[in-house]
């Protein structure tokens, strides 16, 4: 998953992006409105972890009403990435107010790394419709392990091609946007460009060989993975 974490607190923010991005996760992390709401503008993710009381640049001590900020503005330019909003344990405002501003759950602080990671992944696979446990034909997505078999054998893949081959999967038979794909691979301080992207779905194809399944290109659209039986093209 590629996920936007928005949190100020320097300590609780890098031992959360270190948990995630440990787990294989991607991670991109803002400490201020302004921060979040130009990466949530530019940049598709998964999901968004959002502490709601954060600073503005304008407003060091703008608190709750500016974490609200940045998720209704979200909701209402139709971004419907889901939101797991951080909250003081004890302040049902927070929670009350981040729920009405469109956010789908919320943890209490202090909290567990573990559930953090399982909360997204709940998000996740319910606004994508999508179970733990992903299979097209000899090819099987374990969502909770963060594996992939073939053939009941474990594939191993680069982080990269891992990414591809995990965005084809949600849903598999879904169209993949090339574009898309691309952004959302790439970092604020890198860009992955249309060769490298086709590289990626080359050593795909190769891995993937003698399996009845096929990663298809749709000229102008983007990729689709599939069963072979599908269509005869290749």
């Amino acid at each position: 998953m590629r996920i936007l974490l928005v949190e100020d607190d320097l300590v609780l923010r890098d031992m959360v992006a270190r948990s995630l991005t440990d787990a294989g996760h991607r991670v991109d992390v803002a400490q201020s409105v302004e921060e979040a709401e130009h990466f949530w503008l530019v940049q598709p993710f998964d999901a968004v972890l959002l502490d709601l009381n954060l600073p503005a640049t304008s407003h060091p001590q703008s608190g709750l009403s500016s974490g609200l900020r940045a998720l209704r503005n979200a909701r209402a330019a139709g971004n419907r990435t889901p939101v797991l909003i951080l909250t003081a344990r004890n302040r049902m405002e927070e929670r009350v107010a981040g729920l009405d501003a469109g956010a789908d759950d919320y943890l209490g602080k202090p909290f567990e790394l573990a559930e953090v990671e399982a909360r997204l992944r709940a998000l996740v696979r319910r606004s994508q419709q999508t179970d733990d446990r992903v299979e097209l034909g000899q090819l099987v997505l374990d969502r909770r392990d963060r594996r992939f078999l073939l053939a009941d054998r474990p594939l191993t893949l680069p982080g990269r091609e891992f990414e591809v081959l995990w965005e084809l999967m949600t849903p598999p038979g879904r169209v993949v946007n090339k574009r898309m794909l691309s952004h959302k691979l790439s970092g604020f301080d890198e860009s992955l460009g249309d060769n490298a992207l086709e590289a990626f779905i080359s050593r795909l194809r190769k891995k993937l060989a003698g399996a009845d399944l096929q990663i298809r290109t749709l000229r102008g659209l983007g990729y689709v993975i599939e069963p072979v039986s599908v269509t005869q093209d290749a």
